[in-house]
């Protein structure tokens, strides 16, 4: 059952961005999971704050104690043709969606004055990201594991850290860069698990089919609010990217680009074409 702590109480409506930030801090991944979808749930009766919240406290981002937290140098490449190596790979891919998780409630959290619908969007981002790691999570234990049973790294969470300051430089680096990856790397992580061919590889298929499909309407919203920025401090999108991308040491977009599912998600052709070369 939901944690009825993010439940209206009869004196004061729930603060919005307070309860993504108790969302951000629970290191329990079941009840994260069921935090976000309750707070997504709720957001069009809550209030929302135009200051900040409190301070930062620690403990951000919470999580479990396992899985143990390496730099990604040091995190080593199995081949799913194994069945361990198999699970590696998805706990890798379920990893990466605990942290997208808790990026987006960050996201909701520390960055104030804007839009409702900025709140709105990212929470329900939040709500689907919970959504992919318990797919994947359930996936993982039919197979004889569990999250937390292999090391991960800390790559996505990393550049969240580094932009928490800016909202724009978040927007850009974030959603844009590092999730938008995901939309290149996923088409050929399924055709490499089509080949693997077991019952557990396919279903794998079949559930980065669903989170493909929605991770282009996150990208999507990450390109909105950046544009919505960029406009607002009278900045080139393009231009300005590039800027950002120096600044803030962002990774190299490596090929082939899913140029569909960019396109979908809000690239121009301008900003392929750069990202191309």
């Amino acid at each position: 059952m939901p944690d009825n702590s993010v439940m209206t109480n009869e004196k004061t409506a729930p603060e919005l961005r307070k309860l993504a930030l108790e969302a951000l801090l629970e290191p329990n991944s079941d009840k994260k999971v069921a935090l976000a979808r309750v707070i997504r749930a709720q957001a069009a009766t809550l209030l929302i704050a135009n200051e900040s919240v409190m301070l930062e406290p620690a403990g951000i981002p919470g999580c479990p104690a396992k899985p143990e937290l390496r730099s990604h140098l040091d995190v080593r490449k199995r081949s799913p043709f194994t069945t361990e190596g198999l699970a590696a790979l998805l706990h890798a891919v379920t990893h990466i969606e605990f942290n997208a998780i808790n990026l987006a409630l960050d996201a909701v959290w520390r960055f104030d004055s804007m839009p409702r619908q900025y709140y709105r969007d990212w929470l329900n981002v939040a709500a689907e990201e919970a959504h992919h790691f318990s797919l994947l999570r359930a996936h993982l234990q039919s197979m004889g594991h569990d999250y937390g049973d292999f090391p991960a790294h800390t790559g996505l969470w990393d550049m969240t850290e580094n932009t928490k300051l800016d909202v724009l430089a978040r927007m850009a680096l974030v959603p844009r860069t590092l999730e938008a990856r995901g939309l290149d790397a996923t088409p050929p992580m399924q055709a490499k698990l089509r080949k693997v061919g077991t019952p557990h590889a396919l279903r794998a298929v079949e559930i980065l089919d669903i989170i493909l499909h929605d991770e282009i309407g996150h990208v999507a919203i990450g390109n909105h609010w950046y544009r919505y920025l960029c406009a607002q401090r009278g900045l080139d999108p393009v231009a300005h990217y590039a800027v950002l991308a120096a600044q803030y040491k962002a990774p190299r977009v490596k090929g082939p680009l899913n140029l569909d599912a960019r396109r979908r998600a809000g690239f121009d052709d301008a900003e392929l074409v750069l990202l191309e070369a």
